[in-house]
């Protein structure tokens, strides 16, 4: 059991935890009211790489949420800070949507099609045969290849669709090359989420419905995790693993007595 008023910090997946597609799930604003009204430290971390903190906003405030754009944190901004980390200025190859080229951008990263630094891969309508062609060959003419983050689904709200893994996937069978995913459970984001909270891992709670991702993430973090069932998991998901998430419950608003 986990005693959810002695934590100082939250840290919370977005897809089908707080939304499926453009539907939010019950229980959430009993839940984020909780947190706001305790002044508990929260983040939403999310491995979808497309929008921006701004866009992430504004899709809650469509559905009734106000939730500043310093609570969301995204792969896009841990690939870019991942990147300018490892090679301050360099080049890439991007396919993805705003939330990711906006990251590099901001990063001092330029974009490059000739003979880029690195190929990123994000989710996104622009990704199709031809860019798919592109980073092949770009990979094979030694740029490294660079995942947002290993989620292979997504839920949406009729079912679910195809997220960065399996995107990349294509590219690294026709290359024989790897990738390297910068999203959870990397644990430099989980580093990063607890840094920006101010927390240490014994005093946040991480609260997610994969136990691929978020879950494996906090028990590698030390942190306690909550696997809800309100997205792509169902009861019988955790015995597939030999590790467990500390709590298991339908959605969010169990959370709040």
């Amino acid at each position: 059991m986990i005693d959810f008023n002695s934590k100082k910090g939250f840290i919370c997946d977005m897809d089908g935890v707080i939304y499926h597609g453009n539907r939010l799930l019950p229980g959430v604003k009993k839940f984020v009211s909780w947190l706001q009204r305790e002044n508990k430290q929260y983040l939403f971390l999310t491995n979808n790489s497309g929008m921006t903190q701004k866009e992430l906003r504004q899709k809650l405030l469509r559905m009734g949420l106000d939730v500043p754009e310093e609570h969301f944190y995204t792969s896009a901004l841990a690939t870019a800070e991942f990147l300018k980390e490892q090679k301050p200025g360099c080049s890439v190859y991007a396919v993805g949507e705003a939330g990711l080229t906006n990251a590099l951008y901001d990063a001092g990263i330029v974009m490059n099609d000739v003979n880029p630094d690195y190929v990123v891969i994000g989710e996104g309508r622009s990704y199709s045969l031809e860019t798919l062609t592109k980073a092949v060959n770009l990979v094979v003419k030694g740029a490294k290849l660079i995942g947002a983050n290993s989620d292979v689904s997504g839920p949406i709200e009729n079912g679910i669709a195809p997220a960065c893994r399996a995107l990349v996937a294509p590219i690294e069978m026709a290359t024989g090359k790897q990738a390297y995913f910068c999203g959870k459970p990397n644990p430099l984001m989980m580093r990063t989420g607890l840094r920006l909270l101010g927390c240490h891992s014994d005093e946040a709670v991480i609260i997610g419905d994969r136990m691929d991702t978020d879950i494996v993430a906090g028990t590698e973090s030390g942190v306690a995790t909550v696997l809800v069932l309100s997205g792509i998991s169902d009861e019988s998901t955790p015995s597939k693993y030999a590790y467990q998430p500390t709590m298991i419950l339908p959605g969010v608003g169990d959370i709040v007595k």
